[in-house]
């Protein structure tokens, strides 16, 4: 369904965030405070059209609505679909997309195609980004595009992100970063503006379940995609099935390991893995723990 009037309202710049100290640029560590949203859909506003690379996620959910308040049909949301992408993570995106009422577009993509993304180095971010960063980059200029955005925030700046980089060289626009935004900023804009995805957690592409070196097939993704699948569907809110050659480590969040660990799941987490072809399964103590590369 399209955004309802009132909605629009809150969208449109009422839900304004207490001014605090941020660090965009780790370089320069200049420090202001976030932007309202009537800013960023004035800014944006002066385009005459945007692409949005929609991962299903609250960071580029809420970019695709301040697209869409600015331009109405004139922006535009792209999902990539792919063996390292999760089939959640398609629904997400196609969900918050009809919730908006933004135009919304898949293409499949393949950086598998692209061996020295499949030979999975510790910079295997920025070839999967050059790749889709270029299928987006086709896509727009075929369609009369001015102007690229993606939902990276000011909190992304502290972390390693050689993807980042990529999407710089195909010119995409951080509109969150430029106006301050952090992920704590995002999660309460979205909640405002109801998105269903404003307390989603985060997530990565399958393939930053692989240990680095460890070649990437799309039938090893495969078999990461069941596994965490076979855990979600038993509740557990966030899964990661991490591999290192053919052994699997579990991590669900922390207050969920009691759980795991219990035999009415643990033993079929065992027998599950195993049928997929992992040789030995762990369940991690400590329980999930956030990472530069998920």
């Amino acid at each position: 369904m399209g955004v309802s009037p009132s909605r629009r309202a809150k969208c449109n710049g009422s839900a304004l965030f207490a001014a605090r100290n941020m660090v965009l640029d780790p370089s320069l560590r200049p420090f202001r405070p976030p932007a309202p949203a009537a800013s960023i859909v004035s800014e944006l506003a002066a385009s005459r059209s945007a692409l949005v690379a929609l991962s299903g996620g609250v960071d580029s959910s809420v970019m695709a609505l301040l697209a869409y308040e600015a331009l109405g049909s004139n922006a535009v949301a792209v999902t990539l679909s792919g063996a390292a992408v999760s089939s959640r993570e398609i629904q997400s995106a196609t969900d918050v997309a009809r919730a908006i009422g933004i135009r919304h577009v898949m293409l499949t993509s393949d950086p598998l195609a692209d061996a020295r993304y499949a030979s999975n180095p510790t910079n295997r971010c920025y070839f999967c980004r050059r790749h889709e960063g270029g299928l987006l980059r086709t896509w727009g200029e075929e369609h009369s595009i001015d102007l690229y955005l993606d939902g990276v925030h000011a909190d992304d700046f502290g972390d390693d992100r050689p993807g980042l980089q990529a999407m710089n060289e195909h010119g995409f626009r951080h509109p969150l970063a430029e106006a301050g935004w952090t992920k704590a900023d995002i999660r309460a804009f979205a909640r405002s503006a109801e998105l269903s995805t404003w307390d989603r957690p985060s997530n990565a592409c399958l393939a930053s379940r692989i240990a680095h070196g460890q070649p990437i097939t799309a039938s090893l993704l495969g078999r990461v995609a069941q596994a965490e699948e076979w855990l979600s569907v038993r509740g557990f809110r966030r899964a990661r099935v991490r591999v290192l050659g053919n052994h699997a480590r579990v991590e669900v969040d922390p207050d969920e390991v009691p759980r795991l660990q219990s035999a009415t799941n643990a033993n079929p987490l065992r027998e599950v893995l195993i049928g997929l072809g992992f040789t030995t399964v762990e369940i991690d103590p400590k329980g999930y723990a956030s990472r530069s590369n998920a």
